[in-house]
């Protein structure tokens, strides 16, 4: 009998392990069981926002919208120069006057000698000493160097007395009602382009900030750098930028492909899945919300929809021992996206080391 009654509690005792197993193994099958980190504590992830730019980067320093080399048109001496540096002028304003004595001089007696020959000479003679006198006042124009537009002396070095030689330079003018930038667009992102489209230049002159402008255009043809690649220099504007960026100054720029995107993210053993639905679930309140996801890397995923918001603690719906980096059905399955999942996404061209066209996020076509 003792034999019997050993036997029988033995039994009974293996049936309660039995079913203790199928409990723990249902629960954790179902996700059932509390996940903790470091002892009692359990596993949370908060959501988080990114914010991704669809640019291409690119950088370089601005000019001025015209400039003029102000050069001597002929030989002689300086007997006015009429601005100093920094003068603001118009079109057609004197700024230096060669003397033009002889040239007065040759004037003066071509007009005398045309009117006898307007009373003795033939038609043909007259026609000539008009033609003739249309030279001599270009010899005269030609003794004065005058602006071509409106604008600013950015450098003026003549002084009075100088003897110049043609085309000697005397300064420069520059408009200064815009600047513009030509960058360089590697050839994989010329596609991309749109004339028009914005752009935001930081300058660090400017002590911070940026302002926008905008894509003027580009040739039709492209160049070989001397680094091997193949680009497109595009031409970039921008018309109210401050006041202590000057030309020749640099810059740092985006060009806006299209608006940033900004959307949420979350670590994918925080999204559980039951017939067939992702869900969350708040580790502060319980509450159990459904969500669509998509692959973002192999950490996180895209939350597409659902009432979840930025900075929400959600609770861990499977572990990295039990998941590894697979699917599971407590956890969404990792994807192939680009990037760490936390530093926003931009395209980079123009010109930058190692640059190249990046890859939209995941999710998005």
């Amino acid at each position: 009998m003792k034999k019997k009654s050993g036997a029988k509690i033995f039994f009974v005792i293996l049936l309660l392990v039995l079913a203790a197993g199928g409990g723990l193994y249902y629960a954790w099958k179902h996700n059932l069981l509390p996940l903790a980190s470091g002892g009692s504590e359990a596993v949370t992830y908060s959501v988080k926002k990114e914010v991704y730019e669809n640019c291409i980067e690119v950088a370089g320093t601005v000019s001025a919208a015209h400039v003029q080399t102000l050069q001597a048109l002929s030989s002689g001496t300086v007997v006015a120069v009429y601005v100093s540096q920094g003068d603001s002028v118009k079109k057609g304003d004197v700024i230096l006057q060669l003397d033009d004595s002889q040239q007065q001089y040759d004037l003066a007696k071509h007009d005398y000698d045309m009117q006898t020959t307007r009373i003795t000479g033939s038609g043909k003679q007259v026609k000539l000493k008009e033609t003739e006198r249309l030279s001599l006042l270009q010899k005269i124009s030609d003794r004065r160097v005058t602006a071509t537009f409106d604008g600013v002396i950015a450098a003026i070095s003549a002084s009075v007395g100088d003897s110049l030689d043609a085309k000697d330079s005397v300064g420069s003018l520059v408009d200064l009602s815009y600047l513009t930038a030509t960058v360089e667009i590697a050839e994989t992102d010329v596609a991309k382009l749109q004339v028009g489209q914005p752009v935001e230049f930081s300058f660090p002159a400017a002590g911070g900030g940026s302002v926008m402008g905008y894509v003027v255009g580009w040739p039709a043809i492209g160049e070989v750098t001397s680094r091997g690649a193949t680009v497109v220099k595009a031409t970039l504007r921008v018309d109210d930028y401050p006041e202590t960026v000057l030309p020749n100054f640099s810059f740092s720029g985006k060009i806006q492909i299209a608006p940033p995107e900004t959307f949420l993210l979350v670590n994918r053993l925080a999204v559980g899945r039951e017939n067939g639905a992702s869900f969350v679930v708040d580790a502060r309140s319980g509450q159990r919300s459904e969500v669509k996801v998509v692959p973002y890397d192999m950490d996180y995923v895209r939350i597409v929809s659902g009432t979840v918001n930025e900075g929400a603690v959600l609770a861990a719906q499977a572990s990295m021992e039990r998941s590894g980096r697979n699917a599971g059905k407590g956890a969404f399955p990792a994807g192939t996206g680009r990037g760490s999942g936390s530093s926003g996404g931009r395209e980079r061209s123009g010109g930058m080391p190692g640059g190249g066209a990046g890859a939209p996020p995941p999710g998005r076509m």
